[in-house]
């Protein structure tokens, strides 16, 4: 059994070890603002905060994540009041927002690092692809947050979401236990 803890609560997953860590989150945990992008590690949709580390999580595997603490989208604002996640909101930068996730992670641990990023320090540190080219406004809202959590500027809130992650998974019947079979 692998034991770390996710979104501040202690898990035990009885799982092969060698499990890549998104799937443990996306089948698992019902955790599926985690994207699977590629499986190679390339795209970066997987991107998880681990011990303040942005990583592919499609490359970790759940033996190798043992005793550490891995923080999802889902935990980092349930309302959407995260400084990266108001400074998208109002620079507009989602298109199809697939990749967003994974960028909003990769952005929140650099500005844990790094609280005024050049353009060049950005590019390094998002590495994550985007088919709908939002870089420039990528670069715009990185910059944003970093000024809205230095206290340097405000935004007006992105809208919560309208719905716990717990009434979502209840909502869906997918998620939910199947209905008994009828025997035949």
């Amino acid at each position: 059994m692998t034991k770390f803890t996710v979104n501040d609560r202690p898990v035990h997953y009885r799982m092969d070890p060698e499990t890549p860590l998104l799937w443990a989150l996306r089948d698992a945990s019902n955790l599926t603002g985690t994207k699977y992008g590629c499986g190679t590690g390339d795209c970066g949709a997987c991107t998880v905060d681990i011990d303040g580390e942005a990583v592919r999580s499609c490359q970790v595997t759940i033996g190798k994540t043992e005793g550490r603490f891995v923080t999802t989208i889902e935990a980092l604002s349930p309302d959407r009041g995260h400084p990266v996640q108001q400074a998208f909101a109002a620079e507009n930068v989602s298109q199809c927002g697939y990749c967003i996730p994974g960028m909003i992670m990769a952005a929140s641990v650099l500005l844990k690092r790094v609280s005024d990023p050049s353009d060049e320090v950005i590019d390094a540190a998002i590495t994550n692809i985007c088919r709908c080219g939002i870089y420039p406004r990528l670069r715009g809202a990185i910059r944003r947050a970093g000024r809205i959590m230095r206290g340097e500027e405000q935004v007006a809130a992105a809208p919560p979401p309208g719905i716990t992650p717990e009434d979502a998974a209840r909502s869906v019947p997918a998620l939910g236990n199947p209905a008994p079979q009828p025997k035949r």
